[in-house]
This record gives structure tokens, C-alpha cells and sequence, in this order.
């Protein structure tokens, strides 16, 4: 898609809602997937053959979206206990990786939802991110974070989080409840494990 065609697509998209910090204002949808939904709904979006559990998250389950215009990436996670197949996640990466597509979009996202409400970034400017947090209507904790990265061992780019956190905290308590004392005994385990290291153990972390 042509990038002028596809940044006036975002802003018309943004402009259209009206109001600021309002629980009408907090962002469910995204490059036309939703917070919430059930996966099923867009497996003409995604890949489904890529989903997979998340590691040390087995609540949760992943998966890379199809071809969408405008985005050079992304992936949906959902919930694997409470809830399965309900969308938690939404993260993009726009297909327009420079800086000033960044502060184009930042100022939109700040004209639809008012000033960020944390800086999520590094201090020296290399990753850039800024994040909002809301309530829903439901009293749900919506969160949005806006990035752009330079860091060539990180994602380079400019990409979107979209985050039910309530939700990916129901998944959470769903799998603590049915396996209970795991993620506890796994700390413990790593904890003990790490007690026994000498010190020329640690030579083996030290590059030479």
C-alpha cells in the first residue's frame, strides 16, 4: 500500500473517535483484529499453522498474522486456559520503519488519546516507546505502547502493543489455579541451582 494512502487509512481511523481519557476512548481494535474476540474469527488474518504455546507463559498462545497491508509483521496471542482462544494481544510492526513515520504516528496517537502515560523507552534514545494505560467500560485495564527501534540486535522499526492485561491476568490465575505450586517449585528449583555455583562456574557466562 502506498505509505501516504495508508498513514491518512490511520489517521481517519484515529480521528473518528471522539474524546479524550473517557472508558469509550480505550482501544480495543487494531489492522482489523480485536481484544477480546475469539481467535476463530480472523484465521483468514493469521497463520494458524504458526500458533504455538508461549514459553514459560502456558496460559498463553501465539500466532503470526498473514499478509496486511501497511504491516511487515506481527502476532495475536490469546488464552490457552480461562478462556481459550480469546485474543489478549495484538502486536504489529508497521512496514514503515523510519523515524518519521514515529513521530507522525505518536502525534496522532496523542491527538486520539491524550498525552502517553509512561516512557518505555532506554535512556539514550536507541529504543522509543511510549505507553497509555486505560479502563474500559468493562473496568478492564487497557494498555497501548507506540515503539520505534534503531537497535540493530532488536526488532528495527516502528511497531504497536495492544494489551488486555486484565485478561492475560485471568489466564494467569486460570493456570496457577489448575497447576498449583509449579511456577513456585520451578523458582525454587533455579534458586537452589544457582546457590550451587562456585566461583569458576561463573566463567562459563564471561566472554573471552
Amino acid at each position: 500500500m502506498n505509505r501516504s494512502l495508508f498513514f491518512s487509512i490511520l489517521i481517519a481511523t484515529l480521528i473518528l473517535f471522539p474524546g479524550q481519557g473517557s472508558a469509550d476512548n480505550a482501544p480495543h481494535k487494531i489492522a482489523g483484529f480485536a481484544l477480546g474476540e475469539q481467535i476463530a474469527i480472523f484465521v483468514d488474518l493469521v497463520r494458524m499453522e504458526t500458533a504455538t504455546i508461549i514459553r514459560d507463559q502456558q496460559y498463553l498462545r501465539i500466532v503470526e498474522i498473514g499478509d496486511l497491508e501497511g504491516y511487515k509483521s506481527g502476532n495475536i496471542v490469546f488464552g490457552n486456559c480461562a478462556r481459550p482462544g480469546q485474543i489478549v494481544r495484538i502486536k504489529l510492526k508497521y512496514e514503515y520503519s523510519d523515524k518519521k513515520f514515529y513521530n507522525e504516528l505518536l502525534a496522532q496517537f496523542k491527538k486520539r488519546f491524550g498525552e502517553p502515560d509512561e516512557w518505555r523507552g532506554d535512556p539514550f534514545h536507541v529504543i522509543v516507546a511510549w505507553k497509555w494505560s486505560f479502563r474500559d467500560k468493562d473496568n478492564n485495564k487497557i494498555s497501548l505502547t507506540l515503539q520505534y527501534s534503531r537497535d540493530e540486535d532488536y526488532k528495527w522499526g516502528n511497531s504497536v502493543k495492544l494489551t488486555n492485561t486484565t485478561l492475560v491476568e485471568q489466564e494467569r490465575t486460570c493456570y496457577q489455579k489448575k497447576h498449583p505450586g509449579k511456577s513456585d517449585s520451578q523458582k525454587s528449583k533455579a534458586s537452589a541451582k544457582k546457590r550451587k555455583l562456585r566461583e569458576k562456574d561463573y566463567l562459563q557466562f564471561i566472554p573471552e
